[in-house]
């Protein structure tokens, strides 16, 4: 468990005590610990005087808002119809066979987190995939296997 408490006073401090100010606090908790913990939103719910409820269905609605621990690098392959008619499915299954994980689950070296994601506004290039806030597009086997031989060594 990560300590939320400085930090969640001090993006208030940034942001504000408002109810708009949810998002962007939420979101520099994930930045920081890569997931939001229920104590974290309990905390910010109080911050912001809202109730956990909306912080937890705020949290669960967006799927960016990760609400369980992740790999260092969280993988999001785009699951639209156009990523699917321009092979989505070999990229998860080459992921899968390169990681030895399934969509939702992660390494056991906790790097590496593998996910379906709506539309990431790549379907110009499909098929298209996110590793943290870096988009990879027009994705083949081989390109697959490049990337992640890359993440591997960071």
């Amino acid at each position: 468990m990560y300590q939320t408490d400085n930090l969640i006073k001090d993006l208030v401090k940034e942001y504000g005590s408002r109810r708009d100010s949810l998002m962007p606090i939420l979101q520099g908790i994930v930045e920081k610990h890569n997931y939001l913990t229920d104590d974290a939103m309990v905390e910010v719910a109080k911050e912001l005087d809202i109730s956990a409820a909306e912080v937890y269905g705020t949290a669960s609605f967006y799927s960016f808002l990760d609400t369980e621990p992740r790999g260092k690098f969280v993988i999001r392959v785009c699951k639209t119809i156009t990523c699917s008619m321009k092979g989505k499915h070999e990229v998860l299954e080459t992921l899968e066979d390169m990681l030895k994980i399934k969509v939702g689950e992660t390494t056991s070296n906790g790097i590496f987190t593998l996910l379906e994601t709506n539309c990431m506004g790549w379907c110009h290039k499909a098929p298209a995939m996110l590793i943290n806030d870096t988009p990879y597009t027009e994705l083949t086997r081989e390109k697959i296997n490049e990337i992640i031989k890359e993440y591997m060594h960071k």
